[in-house]
């Protein structure tokens, strides 16, 4: 049994690996944000990063893209005892897919203050639609993330009242 430092320790860790992968999505131009699946043992089972524009569909969050993953991989949608690491907290729709997948723990980074689905705008998971009850941590190395996404959307209204893209 591992203990609560442990614990946080461990999302810590999978939490960094995450904004990695979001940093490399901000890098392709995708907004910042990365996701990954471990399954039950702690291994890495999927990851994601945000690919809408590359990927030129409006579906291709993060989240979605690591639970796909993860579903092929196990060759089950069931990931009732897998944990999605995700730097900012889902959206309506990624909140609808974490559910469906029936996820064991979701822990993110930064909560979403304009589309947040877990907490902050809306609440689905506990809301009387959600089949299903969703352990939640959030605030997961929660200035990281933030700053990640500021300076990202910093530099993009920069580059547009320059006239750049």
């Amino acid at each position: 049994m591992l203990t609560k430092y442990t614990e946080y320790l461990i999302h810590q860790q999978w939490m960094s690996y995450a904004l990695e992968l979001a940093k490399a999505a901000g890098n392709a131009g995708e907004i910042p944000v990365g996701a990954v699946i471990i399954d039950p043992a702690g291994k890495l089972l999927a990851q994601g990063e945000n690919r809408k524009e590359r990927d030129k569909d409006p579906t291709a969050h993060a989240e979605i893209l690591a639970l796909k993953t993860a579903a092929i991989t196990l060759k089950n949608w069931h990931l009732n005892e897998c944990t999605l690491y995700v730097t900012l907290e889902p959206c309506p729709m990624c909140a609808g897919a974490i559910l469906q997948a029936r996820l064991g723990l979701l822990v993110y980074g930064v909560d979403d203050t304009k589309t947040g689905a877990i907490r902050t705008v809306i609440n689905i998971p506990d809301s009387a639609a959600s089949n299903h009850r969703l352990q939640i941590i959030g605030g997961i190395l929660e200035s990281a993330c933030r700053q990640q996404l500021q300076a990202w959307f910093a530099t993009r209204r920069r580059r547009v009242n320059y006239g750049q893209r």
